[in-house]
């Protein structure tokens, strides 16, 4: 079968596309072939070394999948031959708050990752694909839509009819945290540093829109539209850049979903979150039970994924640099075909 892996170091000239055995399955595994995979600003992280430096070579990279159940080993219920799955991103956590062990079983940066022809899982540590989805669709969902669920609903301040969340940008998490807060009932507010970008997000539902390099102050903005109470959720995906902005963005009481640091890493000052009562809540993904009930709004409300482009298997370093160049407006997928 055909894999991608960093071979021996950090960094795109490490990456080669290499020929290896099919997998066997033991006891409790399940064997899929990917038909499937996207693409998270976390594979770029890893691949640079600055995501998990201790990292071991050589390396499958990618944590995000889809596929087709090909082979079972003994003891395996929950699953037939045929069966059309995802994996979970964190495969040990299935229910329930984080557990710092958790982390040690996500895919594609201190384990193996999924960007080969067949991998195995355990059988725990799958979903399946609701009916109206493509193998593509689902390959978006285990890492972006899972993160973007469990910042909406999953903590103990979900968002409701009404509310009011600030959307930063329009990668992957955000444009499923658009998606799945207009589902909610809530109204929505979108920052975008390009005016394309901005008008596609409104044909998506965003009610109210800012373009942040014509308009850096987006706080202000924010409070203005609101008659100066703020919004009551941030989905927070910059960092330490934005997080000061956030945090006289939202409400007093309000709460921020911190996901992630586009912006890079550095200090912030705390002062705000004591004398405005904010919430700040760190967002790892989630469950897979966060994941199941993610599916289940999806069924219902028959919610597509925005997948901005799909790459070949062979176009997995193109596919990099166009992450890297933060043109895409969604997901970015690869296409795998089967074989050995």
């Amino acid at each position: 079968m055909r894999a991608w892996r960093l071979e021996n170091g950090f960094g795109f000239d490490s990456l080669k596309s290499v020929q290896l055995g099919v997998p066997e399955v033991s006891h409790g595994q399940v064997l899929v072939k990917i038909h499937a995979a996207s693409l998270n600003y976390r594979d770029l992280l890893v691949l640079k070394g600055s995501y998990f430096p201790k990292l071991s070579f050589p390396h499958i990279p990618l944590s995000d999948a889809s596929g087709e159940v090909v082979a079972l080993g003994t003891g395996v219920t929950q699953w037939q031959i045929g069966d059309r799955v995802a994996a979970n991103f964190m495969q040990q956590w299935r229910q329930g708050d984080f557990s710092e062990p958790y982390s040690r079983s996500a895919l594609g940066a201190e384990n193996q990752g999924i960007l080969a022809e067949y991998v195995l899982f355990d059988q725990d540590g799958l979903v399946a694909i609701p009916p109206h989805l493509s193998y593509e669709q689902m390959a978006t969902l285990p890492c972006a839509a899972v993160t973007a669920w469990n910042a909406l609903v999953g903590g103990q301040n979900p968002v409701k009819s009404g509310d009011r969340v600030l959307l930063q940008g329009t990668g992957g998490v955000a444009l499923f945290a658009l998606q799945f807060a207009k589902t909610l009932g809530a109204e929505t507010f979108l920052i975008s540093s390009s005016n394309d970008k901005l008008n596609k997000a409104k044909s998506l539902g965003a009610d109210h829109l800012l373009n942040y390099r014509e308009v850096p102050d987006w706080e202000k903005w924010c409070r203005k539209v609101t008659n100066g109470l703020g919004v009551d959720h941030v989905i927070e995906v910059g960092g330490p850049n934005t997080l000061e902005k956030s945090f006289r963005a939202v409400r007093a009481g309000g709460h921020i979903a911190l996901i992630g640091v586009l912006s890079g890493t550095g200090s912030v000052n705390p002062i705000p979150i004591l004398m405005r009562s904010l919430i700040v809540r760190g967002i790892y993904v989630g469950s897979k039970q966060h994941f199941l009930d993610l599916n289940r709004c999806l069924t219902l409300h028959k919610i597509e994924p925005v997948i901005d482009r799909v790459f070949t298997f062979d176009q997995f370093p193109d596919s990099l640099h166009y992450l890297e160049s933060g043109q895409h407006f969604g997901k970015i997928v690869l296409q795998l075909s089967g074989g050995e």
